[in-house]
Order: C-alpha cells, then structure tokens, then sequence
C-alpha cells in the first residue's frame, strides 16, 4: 500500500490510491455548484446579447465560405500541410515564386510557411500550370487551407 524510501538527505513516499483517505471533494463540489448557478442567472443577458454578435459572425462566416469556393478549376487546390503565416515570395520585395499562369514541376518551390520562426518551403505536389492562388500573401493559414490550385 506505500513504499518509503529515504536516502541521505532524501525521502520518497509513494502511496496507493486505496491508502490515501478519501478528500473531502462533496462540500466543494456542492460549494462550486451553487456557486455557477446564480452566475447563469446573470450571464443570461449576455446569450441574448450573443446571438446578435453571432450573426455578425454568422455572417462574417459567408464571406470566408466563397474564399475556397473562388477556384475556378475543378481540380483540387494544393493544401496547406501546416499552420503558419503564407508567404509567396522568398523575403519581403522579392518576385514571388509563382504567379498564375505559371507552369511548374512537380518538386519545384511555389511559397513559404512561417511557423514557428522557421521557413517551410512548400513544394507542388504536381506538375502543371498554376489557375488560381487563394491563400493571401503574408496572412495566417492552417493546416489544411487551400493556397493554390495546379492545374495538370
């Protein structure tokens, strides 16, 4: 049920569950759910009030919704492998890597995720021309956002 071991100026006492006395977690728990219950009663005009900041959001949500559906090409756009800030060009003032119309092979550099103080090079994952860049240059992406479609 316990084990205590004690060496020169050290001690250590493992102890099994069953060994410890049970806490005293009841009051508590009864104390901290009386507790939330009048902070529900207060907090229930902020919900009225969130709903009217959730169709804002609601409809800041469309918005964000036609940014993957702006591929104009019925091909899979190239997806983001990792969270971070999307760069198209090697560093500030440079020529981008790829604008659309280009034609690129498969292995070949086409941006840069910042993430976490490193530059990925993301690489196309195919050959073929470049129809459409949705990702904004310079703004944060996650892991799976389109950035750019390749068309074979």
């Amino acid at each position: 049920m316990e084990l205590q071991i004690k060496q020169d100026d050290c001690e250590v006492i493992i102890r099994k569950k069953e060994a410890l006395p049970p806490p005293p977690a009841p009051p508590v728990v009864m104390m901290q759910s009386s507790q939330p219950q009048p902070m529900f009663h207060s907090q229930l005009p902020p919900p009225q009030a969130a709903p009217t900041t959730s169709a804002p959001a609601a409809s800041a949500s469309p918005p964000a919704l036609p940014a993957p559906a702006k591929p104009k090409s019925s091909h899979p756009p190239l997806k983001c492998p990792m969270a971070g800030t999307f760069y198209r060009a090697p560093a500030p003032g440079a020529p981008p890597f790829v604008k659309v119309g280009d034609k690129v092979q498969k292995g070949q550099v086409i941006c840069i995720i910042e993430a976490m103080k490193l530059m990925n090079e993301i690489e196309a994952d195919q050959s073929g021309t470049i129809v459409d860049i949705i990702a904004e240059d310079g703004k944060p992406v996650s892991l799976d956002t389109p950035l750019l479609v390749i068309e074979p």
